[in-house]
Formats: structure tokens, sequence, C-alpha cells
């Protein structure tokens, strides 16, 4: 069972990495990438104006032991502007009509000077997306290191396999109270929430 979490008005929405390469019969694909997507419906409502989408995307040319990485996974040393790296529906909808910033990388991990750009030095960070045992792993651990308070929405998230998403959830737990990790949307109370009106 997952503790409930207070988060204030002022916290960002981290969709980590919606995109066609993680979905249908690319090697990457996340067998339950559609439950990640309803379950990040459920919290964009929450975070109008607070959202920012990620990217991952293959450097131009590869360096360090990412040159044997992509030496495994040659199909996708595509350009950034290749349709394997767009958004999946319905967040590239919602990136465009509601304009929010999409950051666009080449490390697994998030977190670093284009995202601190848009949330701050020390926000509060809701992570959601794929997959739970890479790319949101290595955000919220980053994030944390750095001093972020990082929430974790469990329903929102989808490994490689769903051993692979448990493990990834128990990892993060471990880092408690930096990361705390609920079950859904439904965990996360309102900062307003908690406040009682003077008389």
């Amino acid at each position: 069972m997952s503790a409930a979490v207070t988060v204030p008005d002022d916290a960002w929405l981290v969709v980590i990495d919606m995109q066609q390469v993680f979905t249908g019969d690319s090697p990457w694909a996340t067998p339950r990438f559609d439950h990640a997507t309803a379950g990040i419906e459920r919290l964009l409502p929450r975070f109008t104006g607070r959202t920012v989408f990620t990217r991952f995307v293959a450097p131009e040319r590869p360096r360090g032991a990412w040159v044997p990485y992509y030496r495994d996974w040659s199909f996708a040393l595509r350009p950034e502007g290749d349709p394997l790296w767009a958004l999946t529906e319905p967040f590239a909808s919602a990136a465009a009509d509601r304009r929010d910033p999409v950051v666009t990388v080449t490390t697994f991990g998030k977190w670093g000077t284009s995202l601190q750009a848009v949330v701050g030095d020390h926000p509060h960070l809701v992570l959601a997306g794929v997959s739970t045992d890479c790319c949101v792993l290595s955000t919220a651990l980053a994030a944390a290191d750095a001093g972020a308070t990082v929430t974790v929405v469990a329903e929102a998230c989808a490994g490689a396999s769903d051993e692979d998403h448990e493990r990834a959830l128990a990892a993060m737990r471990l880092y408690a109270p930096l990361i705390t990790v609920v079950g859904s949307a439904a965990d996360l109370s309102a900062s307003t929430e908690a406040v009682t009106p003077s008389a």
C-alpha cells in the first residue's frame, strides 16, 4: 500500500518519454504503455500550466559507453526529427494545445539544465511515463540528489516488464523521504486542502 503525499500548487508534472519508440513492434516497446497513458491522462488536468514532456533521442554521434550501446540498438540511430521519437497521442496534442514545454535530451535521466530551466533548481516533481526501470528511475534519482522533492505515480508509469516496474518502484522507495511513490493520482493531496480557513 502506497502512502498519500501532499503536493504543493507549484509542483510540476514531468511526463517522461511517452514516444512512438516505446510502442507497437519497436524493440523498445513497453508492454503496459497504454496503462501508463491512462494514468497520465488522469494527472494532466491537475497540472495545467505546470506540465513538461520529455523526449529521449539518439545522439548524432554516440560517445563513450553509448558507442557499444548503439551497436546493440542500431535501429535507434535516427535523427531527432524522425517519427520514432515523436510523442504519442494524446500527449503530442496536449503539449501543442496547452503550450507545455518539451525537453529533448540524449540521456536516460531527464534531470539536467534543460529541465531545470523549466521547473527551477529545487522543485517538487511528480513523475510519470516510461520506462519505470530506466528513464523514470534515472530521472528520479538524479533530481532527488540535486535537492528536488520527487513523487512517482506508479499507475502512470510502465516498465519493460511488470517485474522490472515493481523492482524500480521498490528501489525508489529506498530513497524516502527524498522520493515518495504513490499508487495513483487519487493519492496526491492538494496543499490547499490541508489549510483550515480562519474564522
